[in-house]
């Protein structure tokens, strides 16, 4: 039986020189390696007492949406600025060159509801952290965050620092 690393395409110098890209589309395109990739999500959160399950645009919809119908838990998208037709609140976030703004629909978390995280990769960990102060501004409580993969060279669990974060994969570089 394959591991679940074992899907994951390494791309050498992609997008430029010195970085190996970790591309999940060869997970996604083997139904073995799918399903592995969300059996082992899944398994992070064993046990655990949550209410819900969001999910990043847009890789972490891909594997937020199957952990929540297995679990039998509602899912609630945070997306990109303009994309939600409700009222929303928002939050912008720091990328490498600029900045990005996610937005969550303003009656998708409940005052004391506790929340699961899941998203497809871990790098500076801006857009997750973002998510996290959306929750918490409608009184949620995040209880755990899980990725399939970290990147822990670009050190974004320090900005998650306060939650509980878990990977399915970590791979030292960047």
């Amino acid at each position: 039986m394959k591991k679940i690393e074992d899907y994951v395409r390494s791309i050498p110098d992609f997008p430029e020189e010195g970085v190996i890209f970790r591309d999940i589309t060869s997970i996604l395109q083997d139904a073995d390696g799918l399903q592995l990739s969300i059996d082992l999500i899944q398994e992070k959160l064993k046990g655990l007492d949550f209410d819900v399950v969001v999910g990043t645009e847009s890789r972490g919809f891909i594997f937020g949406v199957p952990v929540a119908y297995n679990l039998h838990k509602p899912f609630i998208p945070v997306r990109k600025k303009g994309k939600l037709p409700c009222e929303t609140i928002s939050r912008e976030y720091d990328l490498e060159y600029g900045t990005a703004t996610i937005e969550m629909h303003k009656d998708a978390i409940r005052p004391g509801q506790k929340v699961v995280v899941i998203d497809d990769l871990i790098a500076t960990g801006g857009t997750v952290e973002a998510a996290i102060r959306l929750i918490e501004d409608l009184g949620g409580e995040v209880v755990r965050v899980v990725f399939l993969m970290e990147l822990a060279g670009l050190n974004g669990r320090e900005k998650l620092a306060d939650y509980d974060v878990q990977s399915v994969i970590c791979y030292d570089g960047k």
